[in-house]
């Protein structure tokens, strides 16, 4: 049984992350299940799946019987227990340690003895979530890119107590959805791309509230300059500012150092609920598509 073939995925959470994460599954060939407590929450991952789907139809990146066996192999539920016949489960749910605890207890109990439990959170190693469980040596981190669909790259993360064979096993999965993995041997927060992305964010950020530039012209000089696809103010908008805002109380959590707290700029947007392109507002402002409005100086 330990060493059972994934064959069957669940995915936790139906946002932007595990929605897209569980399409690419289901493009892999593999059946899926996308479970999210809320109703709206799945409606609105079907939605936004089929829109996006449709465009790489449009495009000729995909044939409409690709995408639809695709949908075929993906199931929406509300239920947990529908994943107990999962091999492995992907947990991408609120960045918060106490509900990615509390969801792991829940699995541990649900899915069978052999299932890899992992969670594609970069800042929460998996050693966190081990102890919740009986099967340490099957918890890892899968962390995915925003946004799915197009980002190849996956960061694979060995903790300390994940066997070889899992994180053998998850790198294999990745490569059996076309996407391209990278294997930690050690794992650390926030791992390659955004310890190095971190680094970038916050000199970002300095400049801006210290009034060196605005973040537009900030976000010109990474592009432009640094030849970077996105600025740090889109991106953060693109991967929503609140991600950003509960990475940084995480950090503040554990270090309880002042500089780990999320900038001044960070937590007012967040408290005025400006979130980015998923609340029309955060750096910038987007219209109904989720298209940057452009601002006439």
């Amino acid at each position: 049984m330990g060493n059972q073939e994934i064959k069957r995925v669940g995915v936790v959470g139906a946002g932007a992350m595990g929605s897209q994460i569980a399409m690419v599954t289901a493009l892999g060939g593999y059946p899926v299940i996308l479970q999210d407590i809320a109703t709206e929450s799945l409606q609105k991952a079907e939605a936004f799946l089929r829109e996006q789907m449709a465009r790489r139809v449009k495009k000729g990146k995909f044939t409409e019987e690709q995408v639809e066996s695709a949908f075929a192999r993906l199931t929406f539920t509300t239920e947990l227990t529908d994943l107990q016949t999962s091999d492995l489960v992907i947990e991408a749910i609120v960045e918060k340690l106490e509900a990615k605890q509390s969801l792991f207890q829940q699995l541990d109990r649900i899915v069978p003895e052999h299932t890899i439990l992992a969670t594609n959170s970069s800042t929460i190693v998996s050693s966190k979530l081990a102890d919740s469980v009986r099967r340490a040596e099957k918890v890892c981190n899968i962390h995915f890119f925003n946004p799915v669909l197009v980002m190849d790259l996956v960061e694979v993360v060995k903790g300390p107590h994940t066997s070889d064979q899992t994180a053998e096993k998850s790198v294999d999965f990745i490569k059996s959805i076309g996407k391209i993995p990278v294997l930690l041997k050690k794992e650390i927060s926030g791992f390659i791309a955004n310890r190095i992305l971190g680094k970038l964010m916050d000199e970002a950020v300095f400049l801006y509230e210290n009034g060196y530039a605005s973040h537009e012209e900030i976000d010109l000089v990474v592009t432009k300059a640094l030849n970077h696809p996105i600025g740090p103010f889109a991106l953060m908008d693109l991967t929503g500012i609140d991600v950003n805002y509960f990475v940084r109380m995480q950090r503040y959590s554990e270090s309880g150092d002042e500089k780990d707290r999320p900038a001044a700029v960070v937590a007012a947007k967040v408290e005025k609920g400006e979130l980015g392109k998923k609340t029309g507002k955060g750096f910038y402002e987007y219209d109904e598509n989720g298209k940057r409005i452009e601002q006439r100086v």
